[in-house]
């Protein structure tokens, strides 16, 4: 009866409306400091450099050569051996899709991913460094906004995260491909892909600070404003006639009802090789291009060089090109080898 009403909650969040006025969103923490509009010294948690931005979105580390997905938001309370006691809180009404409970098989430590399908698009949000996932929280679950579903911690695989920066890393994002074990494997990076479709390479994050101040501001109301208000970095187009399963998982990004044969696909990504803008394509669309060429169309050459950890395309003999970066996004997303 219990597995019962669970199948008949999801199935009602699976079927609710992707045009709410306006999703409700929790801070994943109970610290009030974001909410009462102070500074992120006050929320985010340093990686010991003492300067709060480390732990925030984007090319924050390493001379602001390394990305960071998410924001690091730092412990409220602390227990008698000094260790977070802060309990962690699901942002939106979702459903559980991945709980990683061995610390030991992954950088994020053991972290929750859930699914906000009453979204368009339906973003998942990820929450990692976990000391202790609440009973009850696995795949399937429904959880509601504001919901408890673990504790603060400092769990991680590969490093350890010193007492006093314990935190919990939190995303926003879209997932690219059912088929990331194929990459994986053709990859041979001579390790297990031990999480599935939930490896951290399969995840792209949005800004989860700029999607949770847009939406205080008013700016936006709900998943699909921000991603409407998003600006193009790289626009490009492929030959070919696959349609991704991206397109069928998130089909709010697609600009138009696709043709019946598709030839190919214009999409446009943010700076950080998102790809959140859809427009499928007819033959005519792409004459004289070969099946699975790629041709960049343009390039905002300033927003693509803001940021030295991403950069999205290049110029070579006065022609753009793919970094290393969109390629990976392009594989994942088609198949190419």
């Amino acid at each position: 009866m219990k597995r019962l009403i669970i199948r008949i909650l999801a199935s009602g969040l699976l079927t609710a409306s992707a045009q709410a006025q306006r999703v409700d969103l929790s801070w994943p923490t109970p610290n009030p400091a974001w909410a009462a509009g102070k500074p992120i010294s006050a929320f985010l948690q340093d990686t010991g450099t003492g300067d709060p931005a480390s732990g925030s979105f984007g090319g924050v580390r390493t001379n602001g050569r390394q990305f960071h997905e998410g924001l690091d938001i730092k412990a409220l309370k602390r227990d008698s051996r000094g260790e977070p006691a802060d309990p962690v809180f699901a942002a939106m009404d979702g459903v559980v899709r991945y709980v990683n409970s061995v610390a030991g098989n992954s950088s994020y430590g053991r972290y929750i991913v859930m699914e906000h399908p009453a979204q368009s698009p339906a973003v998942y949000t990820l929450y990692a460094h976990l000391a202790k996932i609440e009973p009850g929280i696995r795949p399937d679950v429904v959880v509601r906004q504001g919901q408890t579903i673990a504790l603060m911690g400092r769990s991680a695989s590969g490093y350890a995260i010193p007492k006093q920066r314990a935190h919990v890393h939190f995303e926003i994002g879209l997932y690219l491909s059912r088929n990331f074990q194929s990459w994986y494997n053709w990859k041979k990076f001579g390790s297990r892909n031990e999480h599935g479709v939930y490896n951290g390479m399969n995840l792209m994050g949005i800004d989860p600070l700029d999607f949770f101040n847009a939406h205080r501001a008013r700016r936006i109301n709900n998943v699909r404003d921000y991603f409407n208000q998003l600006s193009p970095v790289v626009k490009l187009r492929i030959a070919t006639r696959q349609r991704p399963d991206f397109v069928d998982r998130y089909p709010g990004l697609v600009t138009k009802h696709p043709p019946m044969l598709i030839a190919g696909w214009e999409i446009e990504f943010s700076w950080t090789g998102l790809p959140y803008r859809w427009t499928p394509l007819d033959s005519t669309d792409v004459k004289g291009m070969r099946t699975n060429e790629v041709k960049i169309l343009s390039v905002d050459e300033k927003a693509d060089a803001r940021d030295k950890s991403k950069r999205l395309a290049i110029s070579r003999r006065g022609q753009w090109v793919m970094t290393d970066d969109l390629q990976t996004v392009m594989q994942l997303l088609f198949g190419l080898r």
